[in-house]
């Protein structure tokens, strides 16, 4: 079982990459915009590659899934860019390639867009337990229903 620093360490290693790669296309992401993309990133990489690429867990939030080393990380910027300069951490030229698909995929959503995909789908649902849309939530979603709730949306493609 991964600590909370090598937890941290690679979901640091994933906005950072997500981060720098927008960056290149032109667009700084906010943090909302970041932790969805981070979401989607993880959850599309355990169907795709049957493996995370976090181990860290995503809280659910009112604005969606959250992984919570990441937003004290950068929640002075609350909804602003993010405009520190940070440098593009070296993956695997898979990793890189599914983050750049990633980024293709979502990354021409707005923030709100991906928030709300979040908001309808079954991994944020189950996590929420009925607590309104609202409310305050700390609860962690399930990385067993992620992968199966995507899994079943890749079948359905």
């Amino acid at each position: 079982m991964a600590t909370w620093q090598q937890k941290q360490e690679a979901s640091g290693k994933l906005a950072d990459f997500l981060l720098c790669k927008c960056r290149d296309y032109g667009e700084l992401l906010t943090p909302l915009k970041l932790q969805k993309l981070m979401f989607y990133a993880d959850a599309w990489h355990m169907v795709v590659k049957d493996a995370e690429l976090t181990p860290e867990e995503f809280q659910a939030w009112v604005h969606g899934p959250v992984a919570l080393s990441q937003y004290h990380r950068f929640k002075e910027y609350k909804w602003r860019p993010i405009t520190e300069d940070i440098e593009q951490p070296e993956l695997d030229g898979d990793t890189a390639d599914f983050l750049e698909d990633i980024i293709d995929v979502f990354g021409s959503e707005p923030a709100v867009a991906l928030e709300m995909m979040t908001h309808q789908e079954r991994p944020w649902i189950e996590a929420r337990r009925g607590i309104p849309d609202d409310e305050p939530c700390n609860n962690y979603i399930s990385k067993v229903t992620t992968k199966q709730f995507y899994g079943e949306v890749a079948e359905q493609d």
